[in-house]
């Protein structure tokens, strides 16, 4: 291929620095769509460099969409112009979800592990079994452990995303009549499928921490609940986080009256310190979901559950096999790599410090009624009272500002308190996002709508 011969490793793994020249040379036209390059053999000899790295290159022009391979009839360019054009695509900072690091490392990571992960033999190009492979659930048990000491791969389940989780684990615990218990206001996703179950949603009283114990002991005591649902680090909406004290209560409350906990930490770690989790102070009754839509991204759609017990976790393996088949086997592969080696962490810091960076001067805007954590990406801002969260959401997505009204989060919408939900994450950039709530702030201090 023209010029590979100069590619030159520098602080850029070889096999990326020959992906990348090979890319150079496409677009620069320099070679053409179906143009046939050279062995990878040949090349290896071309360049002085073992086979290895210029298969792993192939995999990653081949990832990038740049080459195909025939088998023996050997490699071709395949081009640009058979590729949908992504370019100005992206998703509004509205949707909750995380920031992409600085310096484009998640597609890195991404594009390099599935290069990896396709140059092996093995790489699972299969069905997967219920819960997921062996290898991959002793990872997600090694990530476990210290928060939920003896957690063991039997216990822990593989899922489709959260979503997946919270159906297969609401098909087990909740039929019609049943009642779960939440926060008044809570994550849209649970309040589905608690409403397909037919099960009384029982929304109790929050402060700063999250549920008050007071309002959970209250609700289990005016009846049996099956449940009590909690999002405990960063509530989504609210951004509450409960502190070391109130998660052992609500793990002595369901103890005393034995209803299962559906822990859905989705946030926990992008804390630079993790809070012990509720499930750690009442194991044998908590469902614990650690998911990677909120910390790394959506697109992954990998959750790992850890279930009470072995026999809960064949029940939730088959539960959620039923409605997902299975989580998408290269992702969970890729993000099973990226827990033993280090990636994962390594990225989850990554938007951590991205979303720092954002939310900062971001909830200032706002003044002491916003409410927010240091290393989030949501704001949860009361209004006044008289005004309406419906209509200025409306005006504000008219706009194309990033804000949610507080009836799509609450599980008595008729008696909500009126808030928004600000989002700060997604795939716009930094100066996009500070842009965005800047024009938000100004539009929500216009005469008539309170924010003065």
């Amino acid at each position: 291929m023209a010029g590979t011969s100069q590619a030159k490793p520098g602080l850029h793994p070889l096999y990326l620095a020959i992906a990348d020249r090979m890319e150079t040379d496409i677009e620069e036209g320099k070679v053409a769509p179906g143009d046939r390059l050279p062995t990878q053999r040949a090349l290896a000899g071309q360049l002085g460099v073992d086979l290895t790295t210029v298969t792993r290159a192939y995999a990653e022009a081949a990832a990038r969409g740049l080459i195909v391979s025939e088998g023996r009839r050997g490699s071709f360019v395949r081009g640009r112009s058979g590729l949908v054009d992504l370019a100005g695509v992206d998703v509004a900072s509205g949707m909750n979800m995380p920031p992409e690091p600085a310096g484009g490392l998640l597609r890195e990571r991404i594009q390099s592990g599935l290069a990896a992960l396709l140059a092996e033999r093995g790489a699972p190009l299969h069905y997967q079994p219920p819960g997921g492979a062996e290898p991959f659930r002793v990872a997600a048990a090694g990530l476990f452990s210290p928060s939920l000491p003896g957690t063991t791969a039997d216990q822990v389940v593989i899922t489709a995303g959260s979503q997946n989780a919270l159906q297969a684990i609401a098909s087990l615990l909740l039929s019609p009549g049943a009642r779960i218990a939440t926060g008044c206001f809570t994550y849209p996703g649970l309040l589905s499928v608690a409403r397909r179950a037919g099960a009384e949603i029982v929304g109790l009283e929050m402060d700063r921490e999250g549920v008050r114990p007071e309002a959970l002991e209250e609700a289990a005591g005016r009846g049996k609940l099956a449940a009590f649902y909690v999002v405990p680090t960063n509530d989504n909406p609210t951004t509450a986080t409960m502190g070391i004290a109130r998660r052992r209560t609500i793990g002595a409350i369901a103890r005393r009256h034995g209803f299962a906990i559906v822990e859905d930490d989705a946030y926990g770690r992008l804390r630079e310190i993790p809070l012990a989790p509720i499930s750690s102070f009442a194991p044998e009754l908590a469902w614990y979901i650690l998911s990677l839509s909120k910390i790394v991204s959506p697109a992954l759609r990998v959750a790992f559950v850890r279930a009470p017990s072995v026999r809960d976790s064949f029940s939730l393996a088959q539960a959620s096999h039923q409605s997902a088949v299975m989580a998408p086997p290269l992702n969970t592969a890729l993000v099973a790599r990226w827990v033993v080696d280090g990636s994962l962490a390594r990225l989850t810091s990554a938007v951590r410090l991205e979303s720092s960076a954002r939310i900062t001067d971001a909830a200032s805007l706002f003044g002491p009624q916003a409410r927010w954590q240091p290393e989030g990406y949501h704001i949860w801002l009361p209004l006044p009272p008289g005004l309406n969260a419906n209509e200025i959401a409306a005006q504000a997505m008219a706009r194309g500002l990033p804000a949610v009204p507080s009836n799509i989060f609450a599980v008595d919408p008729g008696n909500a308190d009126q808030a928004l939900r600000i989002s700060l994450g997604g795939s716009a950039t930094r100066s996009r996002v500070a842009r965005e709530i800047r024009r938000l702030e100004a539009m929500l201090t216009l005469p008539g709508n309170g924010l003065v």
